[in-house]
């Protein structure tokens, strides 16, 4: 199966707090979108790349992609954005060409190949796949302020992207999602509500997503620790 991806980068990510886009923010002298597409980049299972950005910043992030070293091979095309996730999500499908597609958040500059390629994999068996890990935290159910109830943390995972699926079938539930008036936090529970079956693929505690500005502190210490790793290689 032909894979392509879908990387979302059309966020404001308020949270973060900064004057721009959190995906243009400078991480260790370049761009966290720069580390994420790179990473499809280097995947043998991707053959191609689709960018979904704000519509105002398509022209910024063809420049980036274009500039230097950033010239990314595998990028087909860079799209606008919706106005929710799930609307970029669905513009970034209808661009591929591709039989299989992954679905990844731009602000996760370190997921790896390795783990593209196991969502890739685990999909082609189950149909469809999501990089999760085990929940480390006591998770509690709260109602009105108060505490009500404590799931079983054994059962409960923590879901990341990439996440992958077969393009039409991942399409046709954004439609039925669409005319159902159902908003999703990610594609997965979209296969989910139509009783689809998606694979859990172990994912790591390093595929984090950059959010905050304490998530940036965090990412500069990974990435440094992945370069001293390389160099003692």
């Amino acid at each position: 199966m032909r894979w392509g991806a879908v990387i979302v980068a059309a966020g404001r990510g308020k949270r973060m707090g900064a004057d721009e886009n959190k995906v243009f923010l400078p991480l260790m002298g370049r761009a966290v979108l720069a580390y994420t597409i790179e990473a499809f980049e280097q995947s043998d299972g991707v053959d191609e790349i689709v960018v979904v950005a704000a519509a105002d910043e398509v022209a910024r992030v063809e420049a980036m992609i274009g500039d230097g070293d950033e010239r990314f091979g595998k990028i087909v095309r860079v799209v606008p954005g919706g106005a929710e996730r799930q609307d970029s999500v669905a513009a970034g499908l209808a661009a591929l060409g591709t039989e299989g597609a992954l679905v990844h958040d731009a602000a996760r500059p370190f997921v790896t190949p390795e783990l593209i390629e196991a969502c890739c994999a685990a999909a082609e068996k189950a149909g469809a796949a999501a990089a999760a890990v085990p929940v480390k935290d006591t998770i509690k159910v709260a109602a009105g302020g108060m505490i009500v109830s404590t799931p079983d943390r054994a059962s409960l995972l923590a879901v990341q992207t990439p996440q992958a699926f077969r393009r039409l079938a991942l399409l046709e539930a954004h439609r039925l999602a669409r005319e159902a008036g159902v908003a999703a936090t990610d594609d997965a529970m979209l296969f989910e509500r139509l009783g689809l079956p998606v694979a859990a693929v172990p994912g790591h505690e390093s595929n984090l997503k950059i959010t905050t500005p304490e998530d940036l502190l965090v990412a500069e210490l990974i990435l440094a620790r992945r370069r001293r790793e390389k160099d003692e290689a």
